[in-house]
């Protein structure tokens, strides 16, 4: 069973009015989008995170008072959609205000509910919420539009490389089929042209219900006859049935790689993806179909 996480234990700096001297209030649902919104916003902008604890599974989170105070102050509000962060819509809905920017990344990029909610996996929607972040910032802040389309630059550039990197590792495993104990790598997986088995035991979890005898036994098939050549599992959420997988995994020898749901302490969006990539490269450095 999974455990809530009160949001009474997060520390929320709060928000001031944006006035010509004082730096744009940003709310961010989940830490990646803020980080990204600091880098860039710079020294032009003050951003609050909520989702941050590493510890936490961001699906079971409940707003305390003090984010919507956090939210009431804030010229721009990010957050994820789909119904990944519902508690935002809820906040945003009780605190409407014409005077703030409400980005939902995943309209940006064309997913409704019942896609795979984790699309910060995809490097490309993080460059539109980048390019859709700036012009709000130029919006809200005109005369610093110079150094946000600079940040912005930088900040695209230095997404070439994790490009590059996906590129490399689907030349070389494209068509590798895997499995994961939920869907929170699957952007990634596509990216890389892999073959995701049980994908209904992976939503099931997700939804913190019970996947069906059925799907437990493919996904144990799977991994006893090494029909799958790499597990990814989700690091930042508890259930049974997964970790039961996981030790499977472990007892067949079949590689395991972890993925986070918030970005993890010490690392900026561009080192943590590239570090996810770099775990995937070293747990199959060679791969028979």
């Amino acid at each position: 069973m999974k455990v809530l996480v009160s949001a009474a234990c997060l520390t929320v700096l709060l928000v001031t009015p944006v006035s010509a001297s004082s730096p744009v209030p940003i709310v961010a649902a989940e830490n990646f989008y803020g980080d990204v919104a600091q880098q860039i916003g710079g020294a032009n902008v003050k951003v609050t995170s909520i989702l941050s604890n590493p510890d936490q599974d961001p699906h079971l989170f409940e707003a305390s008072p003090s984010v919507a105070r956090a939210i009431s102050g804030a010229r721009i509000v990010i957050s994820s959609g789909i119904d990944y962060d519902p508690w935002m819509e809820k906040l945003l809905s009780a605190a409407k205000s014409t005077d703030r920017k409400d980005i939902v990344v995943a309209e940006l990029i064309g997913k409704k509910s019942g896609d795979n909610p984790h699309i910060w996996y995809d490097p490309t929607t993080m460059q539109t919420f980048a390019k859709a972040l700036t012009d709000a910032l130029i919006a809200a802040d005109p005369a610093n539009k110079d150094g946000y389309e600079k940040r912005l630059g930088a900040f695209n550039d230095s997404i070439k490389p994790i490009e590059e990197k996906v590129a490399k590792l689907k030349a070389r495993l494209a068509g590798t089929p895997v499995t994961a104990t939920e869907p929170v790598f699957g952007y990634m997986f596509d990216a890389m042209g892999m073959t995701v088995r049980n994908s209904s035991f992976q939503l099931a979890v997700m939804n913190n219900t019970e996947p069906s005898a059925s799907d437990v036994a493919a996904f144990e098939d799977d991994l006893t006859n090494h029909k799958v050549k790499l597990l990814v599992y989700n690091s930042q959420a508890s259930d049974p049935v997964a970790a039961r997988m996981e030790k499977l995994a472990k007892a067949s020898k079949v590689p395991i790689v972890g993925a986070n749901e918030t970005e993890p302490p010490g690392k900026n969006y561009q080192t943590w993806m590239a570090s996810e990539l770099d775990a995937v490269d070293k747990a199959l450095p060679v791969v028979t179909q």
